[in-house]
């Protein structure tokens, strides 16, 4: 199973990095086919913050993920208004793939045309020019539809992972994860908060299915 991370330069570094570490939860329990990849344009990108990272994989492999999650960053405009790296996103297709997006990574999958209409989660910053592109923006931190999720918020990265895992891996799997990371005396609390978003999503994508 291959999850890539969409980041560009001047990411947000939770958005990024706390779902690859949550994430990276699963090959640490002995899944060896569990693979978690920072996907950038280039070798390395730098945060918002000044953090710098190597990438693990250009653009060009993100047809081959599973799951796609795409985070935000101060430059997502300017990457949704660059022809060339549009090009390389077109590659993502919920018919075959996980794709979620946090914050502003919700405008590039509107300009993708890939929300197809559905209301969509988007931090408040990035707001008002995902409203314009089109998007329904619900004042919730999560939500999904189909195999398309987003969430708004930089904490709001538990729920896409919750989503992933349990579409990947099934809701124990999401369970274990989530426990792992919660804070000592609000574990059962931060697992039924991260499940009472996502467990509604898999009810309705179940019914979807079985109709």
């Amino acid at each position: 199973m291959r999850i890539s991370i969409l980041t560009f330069d001047a990411f947000n570094d939770l958005d990024s990095l706390v779902a690859f570490g949550m994430l990276s939860r699963i090959a640490l329990l002995g899944d060896t086919d569990w693979q978690v990849r920072i996907a950038s344009p280039t070798p390395r990108v730098t945060s918002m913050n000044g953090l710098t990272i190597d990438a693990h994989e250009d653009l060009s492999r993100l047809a081959q993920a599973d799951a796609v999650l795409v985070g935000s960053g101060m430059k997502t405009r300017e990457v949704a208004n660059t022809p060339a790296l549009m090009e390389q996103l077109r590659a993502l297709n919920p018919e075959r793939q996980l794709l979620a997006a946090q914050c502003s990574g919700t405008f590039l999958l509107s300009r993708l045309g890939l929300l197809n209409g559905t209301p969509a989660c988007t931090d408040l910053t990035s707001k008002p020019w995902v409203v314009e592109s089109g998007v329904d923006v619900v004042p919730r931190a999560f939500t999904a539809r189909g195999n398309v999720a987003t969430a708004g918020g930089c904490l709001a990265s538990q729920y896409l992972v919750a989503w992933l895992v349990a579409r990947l891996k099934g809701l124990d799997a999401a369970r274990e994860v989530l426990h792992y990371f919660a804070p000592v005396g609000e574990k059962q609390e931060f697992i039924d908060r991260a499940l009472s978003h996502v467990v509604p999503t898999l009810e309705l994508q179940a019914a979807a299915q079985a109709a």
